[in-house]
């Protein structure tokens, strides 16, 4: 385990960059697309940028160093050609009222990619640690295996289209194949708006740095667990046997409720404390109007609400029958007003916030569900042994959830708390990782 400032005090004493280069997507247009931005997408200008990054093996002899950095390099431009809104640059426009709007503009300007080396850092630096160096888009060197990740504003977009661009950059580096040949689904870069809401959004700020606040975070410790597929299956199979509707929860919400009351054991928060556990609903193919390859922000806050002695006390059934009934109550017609209220009273996500995983919040999920694709990232010399993310949004709290590296229903996830409860957690770990 490692603590979020181990990790930037790490990164900054062992990587080396190499090199730096802007990569535009090819383009045979030169004219600008302006992308307006929604409130879910708005809501999260003030939140860290989405990183994440996966860990290879060492590509094979004659397929290193300066030679992998450019076929990356290429294959990177072209998976931009896709997901073209990767490479524009936020925007403010400024108004009459003394308000101003934000917007993605798309001129190819291109994303930087960084090549960097960190030879002091060891494979068990990453895996053993929880240590991502703080660098982007950075395979290592020649004798070393090779750490890619990314970073991307959470205003861009989300997890599932941060992860569609990994999945499709992967497989043009592995396959060499045509844009028209990538399975990823094809992006959808217009922008969801209901019906009621102005376009653009116009914030009734004069600059843009007036919602911009910076917290003073609480020292947080993370760590790793891995489920393995048995493990997961008695948890849920538990879980149903306490519930009165068989089959009515689900591996995740098993999973999740698990580590909700694990945690809150772990915090040695009293029985009457009121608890909350915070998780994405995706919108993708639950709203109308927002198809599967939606490139944007789509997705609402569920939050599940009890004391620490109720999640406790009425067991494991109990407490993920709460989770499944914030993602069952989702109501299409209550999301239209909750956007239709933000854009006459704009309100900002941000990493104090109760429900992003502030205090007294005992669990907040969010981000990287076990739906993505993420170790079928092969690059072209075998698929990722490792996920991690970088030190962005870890609040006392969260918890993020990966697909186990072993797939076929493993489940990993990213803890972050704070170091005391932490501890107590790993020295149980026999009792509740089963």
């Amino acid at each position: 385990m490692g603590s979020n400032q181990q990790i930037g005090k790490v990164a900054a004493d062992h990587v080396r960059i190499v090199s730096r280069r802007m990569i535009k997507p090819p383009s045979d247009s030169e004219e600008a697309v302006n992308i307006h931005l929604t409130p879910w997408d708005l809501c999260l200008l003030t939140i860290d940028y989405v990183q994440k990054g996966i860990l290879l093996p060492k590509p094979p002899a004659g397929g290193v160093g300066e030679r992998l950095v450019d076929t990356l390099a290429s294959s990177f431009a072209r998976a931009l050609g896709k997901f073209y809104p990767f490479a524009g640059r936020l925007v403010v426009e400024h108004h009459d009222g003394g308000t101003v709007a934000v917007l993605l503009r798309c001129t190819g300007e291109g994303a930087e990619f960084i090549h960097a080396v960190a030879p002091g850092v060891a494979v068990a630096d990453i895996i053993g640690s929880i240590h991502i160096p703080s660098v982007r888009r950075s395979p290592s060197s020649p004798t070393a295996r090779v750490f890619i990740g990314m970073s991307m504003n959470h205003s861009v977009g989300d997890g599932t289209a941060f992860w569609e661009f990994f999945n499709t950059w992967s497989e043009i580096n592995r396959g060499g194949v045509d844009l028209h040949e990538v399975r990823t689904p094809a992006p959808v870069h217009q922008r969801f708006f209901i019906d009621t809401s102005p376009v653009p959004i116009r914030l009734p700020f004069s600059k843009l740095q007036d919602v911009v606040r910076r917290f003073e975070r609480p020292t947080v410790q993370e760590c790793f667990f891995t489920f393995s597929a048995a493990s997961i299956q008695k948890l849920k199979a538990r879980a149903n046997s306490e519930t009165a509707t068989t089959g009515a929860i689900s591996s995740l919400h098993a999973l999740l409720a698990h580590v909700w009351r694990a945690v809150s054991r772990a915090r040695r928060l009293p029985p009457g404390q009121e608890t909350s556990h915070s998780l994405l609903i995706g919108c993708r193919g639950r709203v109308r109007g927002i198809p599967q390859g939606y490139l944007g922000n789509a997705a609402v806050f569920g939050k599940a609400s009890s004391t620490v002695g109720e999640i406790l006390d009425k067991g494991l059934g109990w407490t993920a029958w709460q989770l499944s009934r914030v993602v069952a109550s989702f109501d299409e017609a209550a999301m239209a007003d909750w956007l239709d209220r933000w854009t006459l009273e704009p309100n900002f996500v941000y990493a104090g916030n109760k429900l992003f995983g502030g205090a007294g919040a005992a669990v907040a999920t969010r981000s990287s569900p076990p739906r993505f694709d993420v170790f079928g990232n092969d690059f072209g010399w075998e698929k990722p042994v490792a996920v991690r993310s970088g030190p962005g949004n870890k609040t006392d709290g969260k918890v993020t959830v990966f697909e186990g590296g072993e797939r076929g229903g493993t489940m990993s996830l990213e803890v972050c708390i704070a170091p005391d409860a932490l501890q107590r957690l790993v020295s149980t770990r026999s009792s509740w990782t089963l």
